[in-house]
C-alpha cells in the first residue's frame, strides 16, 4: 500500500474541495458533504471550517476530531480496490471511511443511510 504512506500528510483542505466537487457533480450539496463529515468526526460546522482554514493534514484532522462516530466500523465495501474494513492502519482506515461515505453520497444514497 504505497499510496497509504502519503495519506497522513495529505492536507485535508486540499482534498475537501474534491469531495465537494464529486458530490456536486451528482447533484448533491456541500451542506450534505459537511453533514456527513461532521457525523463521522464529531466536528461542528465551525470546527470543520477551522480545520479547512488552518490547512490541517489528515493526521491532525482525525487526531483533533472531537468524537469519531462509533458506527464508523459499520462502513463496508471497497475504495481504491481495497476493502475498508481490512485496512490495518487506523488513520488510513478513517480516511478511507470518509472516502467511502462521500462515494455513497455521490452515488445517490440518502444522507440518512450514509450516516449509519
Amino acid at each position: 500500500m504505497k499510496n497509504d504512506d502519503r495519506i497522513p500528510a495529505m492536507k485535508f483542505s486540499k482534498v475537501y474541495p474534491l469531495y465537494v466537487e464529486k458530490a456536486e457533480r451528482k447533484n448533491r450539496t456541500r451542506a450534505e458533504v459537511d453533514r456527513v463529515i461532521c457525523w463521522l468526526t464529531g466536528y461542528s460546522a465551525a470546527d470543520l471550517q477551522r480545520q479547512i482554514d488552518t490547512e490541517s493534514d489528515f493526521r491532525t484532522f482525525f487526531a483533533e476530531a472531537p468524537a469519531l462516530h462509533p458506527n464508523r466500523s459499520l462502513i463496508r465495501g471497497t475504495i481504491c480496490g481495497v476493502r475498508v474494513e481490512e485496512i490495518e492502519d487506523p488513520l488510513v482506515r478513517n480516511v478511507r471511511y470518509l472516502d467511502k461515505l462521500i462515494d455513497e453520497l455521490a452515488k445517490g444514497k440518502a444522507v440518512e443511510k450514509v450516516m449509519r
